[in-house]
């Protein structure tokens, strides 16, 4: 084959080369896809000969992914002799013959190609410098070569070449260092740098092939030396056995003993005695000694039967919940049934019950109760924030430092296989680049599998069957659905007044007494004085800030008494709780006398329990504009563009004193710091659209919920109970709610009923009949009269 002339001032194919970089004046060989293989055959079938410029793909970029940007821009001209099909593409055959550069890459069905032009050399070398240059390269590749057996075939060709280039592009190919650093020499065009730069690149490899030499050599000197010990060990041991001297208790702790008298399954057993036999082989200097003493002390410590099955007493469990909890009666009534099917199937408790619910109303204290009453074991762990997968299923033993997962760690701590396991906020788990937490519980909480649970640590099944977990949250949000369809959902809503009260004189205030170093002799709190703080100082769907304020007077009398201020007992009424809780702290929302127009009361529902929000709305003269400020979500500004539309629908004819055309209205919802979202805003903002175009007044006692559609129909929405509840602490008097959410009304308490006005309502005209005490006009008729019929049906 004659060889050609490269053109370099036409496009010519760009091969990329995978860690690898060709050098000038050297023969190569490597594979490309189907495409470039393609295209380089054909070409050198028509004209006989081609030519391709190998340029060197960054580190780090995978075939697939590959673009322009991935290639350095420096390369090699290749004139490619051979083309010959391979495995998932094809082998190219060429010789390097220059250095150039690539001017513009472009690309096109995945064939890259690229104007070239040469880079030639810089020649500041004279004859002498390259000989001297020659034989230092020569003199470092003999060095690193006497480190390996049979290196005399490498070397020999070395021997017969002439020139240092001839030499770098055969040898570096082999150097262990990286891309980047080969890429380097090919782009320097100095020769006296390039040449000074490879012989660093050699000095270096030399160096770091010493050093792990002289550290191989001192690790096996170190390691015959532990199996000498271990040996001598070993035969120390049969002379101990000969002589009757051994103690038979394997030397490590009695280990072999322990294992032999413990209830582990036998296939644990066998796991436990394969490590126990590394350890006694290796003996305790061994590297790994430490580690497998920690394993075989969790196998011996974990719990692997039940020693005793206590029965389930329904009524002891039905007496110790009433006696610990107040209120939440469905709850309560929902534990007892799940224990009494425990007690049907033998203790096998199936599914695993969720606690879900505002912070502060008894979630975690309820599992506490549930032990209680079944006289088992009490193991809690926080979930809050753990974002590695290593946390639930353990780290593998191949690490330093690794320890069981939580799981296994409780079970440990429970010294017993049925405890009840409470998984606090199982809510708040986190995801990152260590893996996902919530997918490792799918294991431990599914019925159907934790029967096998494998910790990665523990390295053999373990049953979990027989542990009643309870899982605890704020909010079903942020739980994975598959997760959260492995669990039982009990939703815990917030509490009365009366409940409040009942739960103060009842828990707080006895065990805030007994955190303060106080009795009933010491310090009393009226009954009004309680009340008032419920009202006064806390507005919250559970008790921790009741109990917050509670401790806050204990400290404040406390001192007191210590002072000798005070005389005993020191009753806390009503009139001295400014002076001992400070300004209330409640903002009375409705302790309005009247609302103007364009002002109503909504329901809304939280993470946190139930509120109340204000929806404010005015106008100005304008275009028609409408502006919503208070940081709303799309949901709700979507209620509002619908609440528009159905109030301008409802007046097509012109509201009177009111200019739709010519005025701008604008939509607050007060608490702008608040993201607000969701779609239970709708008949509120409706309702305050329409009393500001009527200029009517909505009463401030009187709140709603519910979600509109354009046609006027009301929807239902959730969390009515949490919203009835909010309104009841709030003082609200009457509540207009969607018909469909009249049965939600069931759970909500006799005493909050009693105190409410409920108004169920179907349609946006039974919204301001009930809040304005005004019909509308009806929605405007749709045209019809004929419709288009298109000229070729004619």
């Amino acid at each position: 084959m004659q060889s050609s002339q490269p053109d370099v001032s036409r496009e010519t194919t760009v091969i990329p080369l995978f860690e690898a970089v060709v050098y000038p004046k050297s023969r190569t060989k490597f594979k490309v896809d189907t495409t470039v293989g393609k295209v380089l055959l054909a070409a050198l079938n028509s004209a006989g000969s081609t030519h391709a410029v190998g340029l060197a793909v960054r580190g780090g970029a995978e075939p697939a992914e590959i673009s322009a940007d991935a290639l350095y821009r420096t390369g090699s001209l290749i004139e490619v002799s051979h083309v010959q099909p391979a495995d998932d593409g094809y082998l190219v055959f060429g010789e390097a013959v220059a250095r150039v550069k690539a001017v513009g890459i472009t690309e096109a069905d995945g064939l890259f190609s690229a104007v070239c032009e040469p880079v030639p050399d810089i020649l500041d070398l004279d004859e002498e410098d390259r000989t001297e240059f020659l034989a230092e390269i020569r003199a470092v590749i003999r060095e690193i070569s006497d480190h390996f057996q049979g290196s005399e075939q490498f070397t020999r060709p070395i021997e017969k070449m002439d020139s240092v280039d001839q030499i770098m592009a055969f040898v570096t190919p082999f150097l262990p260092v990286d891309l980047a650093e080969k890429q380097e020499l090919l782009e320097t065009v100095s020769v006296r740098r390039r040449y000074a730069g490879f012989l660093d690149l050699l000095t270096k490899v030399k160096e770091g092939i010493e050093v792990r030499i002289e550290v191989a050599k001192k690790t096996s000197e170190k390691v015959g030396k532990a199996n000498r010990e271990a040996m001598l060990r070993e035969q120390l041991k049969v002379i101990q056995e000969e002589l009757n001297q051994s103690d038979g208790s394997s030397g490590e702790g009695g280990y072999r003993e322990r294992i032999e008298r413990s209830t582990m399954p036998e296939e644990v057993r066998k796991k436990a005695l394969s490590e126990l036999k590394k350890l006694e082989t290796g003996g305790s200097q061994h590297h790994e000694s430490q580690g497998i003493r920690n394993y075989l002390d969790l196998l011996l410590d974990l719990p692997w039967t039940i020693e005793e099955r206590k029965s389930i007493d329904i009524n002891e469990a039905r007496r110790v919940l009433e006696s610990n909890h107040n209120g939440l009666d469905k709850v309560k009534e929902r534990i007892v049934q799940h224990l009494a099917v425990m007690k049907l199937k033998e203790e096998k408790q199936g599914s695993i019950l969720l606690f879900a619910g505002p912070p502060g109303t008894g979630k975690t204290s309820l599992g506490k109760s549930i032990a209680d009453a079944l006289g088992r074991k009490y193991v809690r762990i926080s979930l809050g924030g753990i974002k590695d997968e290593a946390e639930i299923r353990g780290h593998r033993r191949t690490y330093v430092g690794s320890l069981p997962g939580r799981i296994i760690q409780g079970m440990k701590k429970a010294g017993t296989k049925n405890p009840v396991f409470i998984l606090d906020e199982i809510d708040k788990l986190a995801v990152s680049y260590s893996g996902d937490p919530a997918s490792a519980l799918l294991e431990v909480l599914d019925p159907e599998q934790n029967s096998t649970f494998s910790d990665h640590y523990l390295e053999v099944p373990y049953d979990l069957s027989d542990v009643l977990f309870i899982a605890t949250a704020n909010t079903l949000a942020t739980i994975p659905a598959p997760l959260l369809d492995r669990m039982e959902l009990i939703e815990i809503s917030g509490y009365t007044k009366n409940e409040k009260f009942a739960i103060a004189k009842d828990h707080l205030v006895p065990n805030t007494l007994a955190e303060h170093g106080l009795d009933a002799d010491k310090l009393r709190f009226e009954d009004e004085a309680l009340t008032a703080i419920i009202d006064r100082y806390t507005r919250e769907a559970g008790v921790r800030a009741l109990k917050k304020q509670l401790a806050r007077a204990a400290r404040f009398v406390s001192e007191k008494i210590v002072s000798g201020t005070a005389d005993l007992p020191f009753v806390v009424t009503a009139d001295m709780l400014p002076e001992i809780l400070g300004r209330e702290t409640v903002r009375q929302d409705v302790a309005r006398k009247e609302n103007p127009p364009g002002v109503v009361t909504g329901l809304a529902w939280t993470p946190v329990g139930g509120d109340i929000l204000f929806i404010e709305g005015t106008f100005m003269p304008g275009k028609g504009k409408l502006t919503l400020t208070g940081q709303l979500g799309d949901v709700m500004k979507e209620s509002a563009l619908i609440s528009l539309s159905l109030i301008r629908s409802r007046f097509a004819g012109g509201a009177p004193g009111f200019d739709f055309f010519g005025s701008d209205i604008h939509i607050h919802v007060p608490a702008g710091a608040t993201p607000k979202d969701g779609p239970s805003a709708g008949v509120t903002l409706f309702t305050a659209l329409a009393s500001l175009v009527m200029g009517r007044a909505v009463d401030p006692t009187t709140a709603m919920t519910g979600e509109v559609t354009l046609s006027g129909a009301v929807l239902p929405v959730g969390g009515i109970k949490e919203k009835v509840l909010a309104a009841h602490r709030a003082g609200i008097r009457k509540i207009i709610l969607p018909r469909e959410n009249e049965r939600d009304l069931a759970d909500v308490p006799a005493d909050v009923k009693h105190d409410l006005v409920f108004v169920p309502v179907e349609t946006v005209e039974d919204v301001l009949r009930e809040a304005l005490a005004v019909d509308l006009p009806g929605p405007v008729v749709p045209y019809a009269g004929p419709r288009f019929v298109p000229a070729h049906n004619l």
